[in-house]
């Protein structure tokens, strides 16, 4: 029985449903498994199109750094090549040396010969050095000694250091740049052997020099051309460890036969006074990013007034109008006068130097850096009666060279 039980076949119950008996879905859903294809689709074309305008994007952005900086490159390797081009040259010169006050410590005959070599983005400049040594104390009484010069090779000036290390303020058409130097080694070797030559023993404070620091804060070199002649001025602000001004140093050196010295620029006034300085002043500045790309940020007039008050202070007012002529900044100060030594409210002050030249800087940079304010050093050169010339460097409140001002000015 179980037998025929399990083999009795069961007909499964099969329901038959016409078609037109089904009623028709939305064309949406009847779709619907389609649609993850579709949206697969679209999602697909849409990334490949955005995809296809990134990159037009970005290759125009790209193909658009990329020229600017073949420009800024090309800009950068010319700027170089026309400071070395500057540069080059035999140079005759006097090396002075000045206390904070104006006090001229020494003078020492010296010699620059430049030169340069490879090309393009490749060249560098090449200095060396010549000092004029005293007679030494051991020569022979009656004997005529020849004449002694050392030698000092200035490190190699290229893109690279120019750049970084130096963060050069340079003006080409103006003739006039701004460097920096991490230490006043160069200064230090023209002092020992220009005045001590042969007897230098080396000790770090020798009787009657006044050396720079060894970790000065600040070694500034700021470079005049003048207008009329082939020589120029180079002066070095050397700020001690603490910030204070410890020395100032020029260079007046001429590129041909003749030996330079720091005279007067008008016989008629003072070589240290502030006379020549004296009257209103009116030119034109411009101010350039430090670095061997020196953008030019921004330029501007400028009026300077310069007097003397009822109480022998000086007063010195200065007016600077941005050359669209929407900014217009004054700054007005007053200063007492000691010597050749002006100080003015608010820290700051300007060292007179023979020549026509002055140097200015804060009283203490210490104190700018403590209190976050931006300083800066200046250099003036009244190169001919009437004119004068001015490079101002900037620095932020860390003690980085930003950037430098060159300002020419004409005695009204």
């Amino acid at each position: 029985m179980m037998a025929a039980i399990s083999s009795i076949p069961v007909t499964p119950l099969i329901k038959t449903i016409s078609s037109s008996n089904v009623r028709k879905l939305p064309f949406i859903f009847s779709r619907l498994n389609q649609f993850p294809q579709l949206f697969h689709t679209s999602r697909s074309t849409f990334r490949i199109q955005a995809a296809k305008s990134l990159s037009s994007i970005t290759e125009e952005e790209e193909k658009r750094r990329n020229e600017e900086e073949e420009e800024e490159e090309a800009m950068s390797i010319d700027n170089l090549q026309q400071f070395i081009k500057l540069s080059l040259g035999k140079w005759n010169g006097t090396f002075y040396q000045f206390d904070s006050h104006g006090k001229l410590l020494q003078e020492v005959t010296t010699k620059l010969s430049v030169g340069s070599y490879g090309e393009d983005e490749l060249i560098s400049l090449i200095q060396t050095l010549y000092i004029k040594q005293p007679s030494s104390s051991t020569s022979i009484s009656g004997y005529e000694p020849e004449i002694e010069w050392a030698e000092y090779k200035i490190k190699e000036t290229n893109m690279f250091t120019v750049d970084k290390y130096q963060q050069i303020g340079f003006f080409p058409k103006e003739r006039a740049f701004a460097l920096r130097y991490q230490t006043a080694g160069m200064l230090d070797f023209v002092l020992r052997q220009g005045v001590l030559g042969e007897d230098d023993t080396g000790e770090e404070s020798p009787k009657n020099l006044k050396l720079p620091s060894r970790r000065p804060s600040i070694v500034c070199e700021s470079c005049l051309y003048s207008r009329e002649k082939d020589m120029r001025a180079r002066a070095f602000h050397i700020l001690d460890p603490q910030g204070v001004l410890e020395m100032l140093l020029v260079f007046l050196e001429d590129r041909g036969d003749g030996h330079p010295h720091l005279t007067s620029v008008d016989t008629k006034e003072s070589t240290s006074g502030i006379m020549p300085f004296l009257g209103r002043w009116e030119g034109h500045s411009i101010t350039k990013r430090s670095g061997v790309y020196g953008a030019t940020i921004a330029e501007a007039d400028t009026v300077a007034f310069l007097e003397m008050n009822d109480k022998d202070q000086l007063i010195q007012d200065i007016t600077t109008t941005s050359s669209g002529g929407d900014v217009t900044t004054n700054v007005h100060w007053t200063g007492t006068i000691s010597d050749r030594l002006v100080t003015f409210d608010g820290g700051f002050q300007m060292t007179l130097l023979p020549g026509g030249m002055y140097m200015s800087c804060p009283c203490n940079v210490a104190n700018s850096v403590a209190e976050s304010k931006s300083f800066h050093l200046e250099f003036c050169w009244m190169d001919s009666p009437g004119m004068r010339q001015r490079l101002i460097r900037t620095y932020d409140v860390e003690g980085l060279a930003v950037s430098s001002t060159y300002i020419s000015e004409t005695k009204v």
